[in-house]
């Protein structure tokens, strides 16, 4: 069964998160896609994870650089999954269209972002509705210090 996980974003914005999100999966030896609806926002994160931090190093890539198969992180817009991730997390709003194949599915809306907030109810409305998805749905609030804490 799939792990459905919703993260509630309180205390910091998707991109100040997402690198320790990131940090763990591959600590755990995982691999990881990130499901994005824009290119505009892909490139983004795309540029801030290689510069969020001077000391540290998130080794990933997406169609521009190619060679799926050998990223540990893959950026998409598309629904396969051709670097073969564990741990897929899906922004702005993404829609958990394909679960098949995922250990954990995450997510992520920040609580300052009116539309990602709507998508993310209308998401766990559709989720929670289906018997065999419910069992794996987990709800996850940011606490003020950064940190989660699951509420269900």
């Amino acid at each position: 069964m799939t792990d459905l996980r919703f993260y509630h974003l309180t205390a910091t914005s998707v991109e100040q998160a997402l690198p320790l999100m990131l940090s763990k999966t591959l600590e755990r030896g995982k691999r990881a896609q990130l499901r994005f609806v824009t290119a505009e926002r892909l490139e983004a994160v795309n540029q801030h994870l290689w510069t969020y931090e001077q000391a540290s190093f998130l080794p990933h890539g997406g169609p521009k650089q190619g060679r799926a198969e050998a990223q540990p992180i893959w950026l998409t817009l598309d629904d396969d999954n051709p670097n073969q991730a564990e741990y897929l997390f899906l922004l702005e709003g993404r829609a958990p269209d394909v679960l098949q194949g995922y250990e954990m599915v995450a997510l992520l809306f920040d609580a300052r972002d009116e539309v990602a907030m709507a998508a993310a109810r209308q998401h766990w409305k559709t989720l929670s509705q289906d018997q065999h998805l419910r069992a794996g749905l987990s709800y996850w609030r940011q606490t003020p210090q950064g940190g989660w804490d699951k509420q269900r």
